[in-house]
């Protein structure tokens, strides 16, 4: 039975960039397509006859990498415009049945994901879709561990690992398909342009970045290190804008290591983390609401999953309607969607899914206003809510008191200087397709805050 793995030696470039293919077939050759992911798609690259040999796997190589040789070099032509781009790789074999009088073709297939960054940044679009890049590689297997026990030997999570290894972007349990792509081809549809990058630009933070009017997150954008977050709340600090259509966002803290191969989160265990030993605080890799870092994600985002959690996901609260409820529907947000407060949205699409953000919040005149204890700014305005819940077995992982037992996704935004947006659930993109009420909202957001 034939079978084909690989990935690239970076996860984004530029045109005039060089990339490199690194895999291992038991076919001998293979085939290669790189395709533009949209809608429509569009093949831009193919070659037949690509010789990729059989390579062992390596000790430890989800953390080490696999030390596979290159077996295909591309310069990326100068003319492919910013965009995700999906290499493909397809390996052909026999199958000869036992009695040998029926041989079938088995073809096995093996996808890559890899960016293209615009030459000159916000030169020609003014909004940046930067990827969760850093939450492909959290939850990668390949190897033998993540950075979760579950689908790891042993139940042994890693506390490192390896960015350059088969299962980027479409393989695995967090992918760009669930989230990213639905988000992409509704931009599409509504003339919407965007450029493209990585967590990781958003950790070296590029040239001409500082132009951009508007940097977005999609899905399931969980693991950022110190240095994205100083980068993108500077940018918001000078009047750059953020829009997070995303949950259980700046959750965890990881660092980078050779040079950005390899990413550090100890999570849990953050006592283990070197850092923490030497009293280096800020960078420990563990929750970013952790008291040891001290700096919730609610001082970005306005909300955070302390007071978030899952909603029909992980056996809870799968009675839930997966709705947000209106509650502020004069806000400009609300603007063409005909909401009135009490409303609910989405539901049939389940937006308020999966993984979600809130935050401490009372009530007055009818109103949610934030408490302002967990970090969330004092002017951030709760536009719409839904119930979540959390798992025992979650909560008594952290630290005493953190978390409730019951929580809110809370869609809102707050203006630092900038303006900070956020739907606090995962599944907002799920929406997208046909919720008149999510479309709208999305327009609303991109184009205000986009300034087209």
């Amino acid at each position: 039975m034939p079978f084909v793995e690989g990935y690239l030696n970076t996860q984004s470039a530029a045109p005039g960039e060089m990339i490199e293919l690194f895999a291992s077939s038991n076919a001998g050759n293979c085939s290669l397509r790189i395709v533009r992911e949209g809608a429509p798609k569009r093949i831009v690259h193919e070659k037949s006859n690509l010789s990729i040999g059989e390579h062992p796997v390596p000790a430890k190589s989800w953390v080490k990498g696999t030390g596979y040789p290159a077996c295909w070099r591309f310069t990326i032509p100068n003319d492919w415009p910013t965009g995700v781009y999906r290499v493909e790789l397809r390996a052909a074999g026999a199958r000869r049945a036992p009695d040998l009088t029926q041989v079938s073709r088995e073809v096995a297939e093996h996808d890559i994901l890899l960016v293209i960054r615009a030459t000159d940044p916000a030169k020609q679009n003014q909004i940046l879709l930067q990827l969760a890049t850093n939450t492909y590689a959290a939850y990668n297997p390949w190897g033998g561990h993540s950075l979760y026990a579950y689908h790891s030997l042993n139940k042994e999570q890693a506390t490192a690992v390896s960015l350059l290894r088969p299962g980027h972007g479409y393989h695995s349990d967090s992918l760009f398909t669930h989230w990213e792509r639905p988000f992409i081809h509704f931009c599409q549809r509504e003339g919407i342009a965007l450029d493209y990058a990585t967590n990781y630009d958003l950790h070296t933070w590029h040239e001409g970045f500082d132009d951009y009017r508007l940097i977005v997150s999609v899905g399931h954008d969980e693991y950022w290190s110190a240095s994205m977050r100083d980068h993108m709340e500077s940018f918001v600090a000078n009047g750059g804008n953020a829009a997070f259509f995303s949950g259980n966002t700046v959750c965890w803290q990881v660092r980078f290591e050779d040079e950005g191969r390899r990413m550090v989160c100890f999570k849990e265990t953050y006592q283990d983390d070197p850092h923490f030993k030497a009293g280096k605080n800020r960078t420990v890799t563990t929750l970013w609401s952790n008291p040891v870092v001290g700096r919730p994600e609610n001082e970005l985002l306005g909300v955070g999953f302390r007071m978030g959690g899952y909603h029909r996901s992980h056996g809870v609260h799968m009675e839930g309607s997966g709705a947000f409820t209106v509650r502020r529907p004069d806000h400009w947000v609300f603007e063409g969607t005909r909401l009135k407060a009490g409303d609910m949205f989405g539901g049939p699409s389940t937006i308020v899914g999966y993984e979600c953000d809130g935050c401490y919040f009372t009530e007055r005149d009818g109103l949610p206003f934030p408490t302002g204890e967990d970090g969330t700014p004092k002017d951030f305005t709760i536009l719409a809510q839904g119930d979540t819940h959390w798992t025992d077995v979650e909560r008594a992982l952290l630290p005493e008191g953190l978390v409730p037992t019951t929580g809110r996704a809370t869609l809102g935004l707050h203006s630092p200087n900038g303006a900070v947006f956020t739907t606090g659930t995962t599944d907002w993109a799920h929406g997208l397709a046909d919720d008149p009420a999510v479309q709208q909202i999305t327009r609303n957001v991109l184009r205000r805050q986009g300034a087209l």
